[in-house]
């Protein structure tokens, strides 16, 4: 199965000026709790997550209002294609430790968002004739991964 076949394709997004505020609101609307962040030319640059939003608005002492998503969203922006195999999307889930990643095409333009959720529901067990797409094996070692501590660096 090919990750196109179960990203979601309507994604919310934002660019790197947007503010905080504007942010969360377009996570609360679309009941989600990632935005990619998108250059000009629609190629992901970050992901911003309702955590990284909650961390800014508890340590940078201004309104959420006034901070950019810019600010707070910096770093690798981890992502697979529309014809990855949906255990390529897992294997970079678990080795960068990320429940989301976004989609893109050849070109690197964001077509869609697939999400540990998604591999969840479409997981079924391995005991049937037929080997599934992604079995619960699958999913719980991704989260397992996800789930281990990174190390802290200079603690």
């Amino acid at each position: 199965m090919k990750v196109q076949d179960l990203m979601t394709s309507d994604v919310q997004c934002c660019g790197p000026d947007t503010n905080l505020a504007a942010a969360a609101k377009m996570m609360w609307d679309s009941d989600c709790g990632a935005l990619p962040v998108l250059n000009v030319e629609g190629h992901v640059i970050g992901m911003l997550t309702d955590r990284d939003i909650c961390m800014a608005a508890a340590t940078k002492n201004k309104p959420a209002s006034d901070i950019t998503v810019w600010e707070t969203a910096r770093g690798t922006a981890y992502t697979c294609h529309l014809s990855d195999d949906v255990h390529t999307a897992l294997d970079i889930m678990k080795r960068e430790k990320v429940r989301r990643l976004p989609v893109v095409d050849e070109a690197g333009v964001l077509q869609g968002i697939v999400a540990m959720n998604d591999f969840v529901l479409l997981a079924t067990d391995t005991k049937g004739a037929k080997a599934p797409a992604v079995s619960y094996e699958d999913v719980v070692r991704t989260m397992k991964a996800i789930s281990a501590h990174r190390a802290l660096v200079g603690v």
